[in-house]
């Protein structure tokens, strides 16, 4: 049996910019709250783009079973993502599509899970958030009633990425 700790909270970037920072921060913050955190990066991830004819020629990409893995090890998420032409960025939907199509059940992934979202966003970022939220709830999530949104007029403060931590983290966990 493994002595590592379990993860707690799985910090997720959808951008390598600006939002990759912010998931740094709240990483840095949770391990500051004494929780295991990792982040995950999906700008790293090799995903083509899903389409019912991409799935039908090539099957699931190898890339998925990782991910999939490691999203269902953390009882709890943190969302960091741009606002991308008014809605949630093109690799977090990807992700999201060819995660949706693995099994009988497409919200068994996000059943549950409790869920925080943040966003840094050189456009407005309400857009995203709200995509986001919407989404996220359509598959079952609990999302975090607080969200945090900035950018380079109001960047993010500390206190507000611990207070939204401390928030996901109040939330009952999932069962893994």
């Amino acid at each position: 049996m493994s002595s590592e700790k379990p993860l707690d909270v799985l910090v997720i970037a959808a951008s390598n910019g600006e939002n990759l920072k912010l998931a740094q921060r709240f990483q840095a913050s949770a391990r500051s709250l004494g929780q295991q955190s990792e982040l995950l990066d999906l700008t790293t991830l090799d995903l083509p783009l899903f389409t019912p004819r991409t799935q039908a020629a090539n099957g699931i990409p190898t890339a998925i079973s990782p991910l999939q893995g490691l999203l269902t090890s953390a009882p709890r998420w943190v969302i960091c993502a741009p606002e991308y032409n008014g809605s949630i960025p093109p690799c977090l939907s990807n992700a999201i599509a060819w995660l949706s199509v693995q099994g009988d059940d497409f919200r068994a992934l996000f059943n549950g899970r409790p869920i925080a979202m943040a966003t840094h966003s050189g456009g407005g970022g309400m857009e995203a958030l709200i995509s986001m939220r919407i989404q996220l709830t359509h598959l079952g999530a609990e999302v975090v009633g607080r969200q945090l949104l900035s950018n380079y007029a109001k960047p993010a403060k500390d206190d507000s990425i611990e207070d939204l931590l401390q928030r996901l983290l109040q939330q009952q966990p999932l069962k893994l």
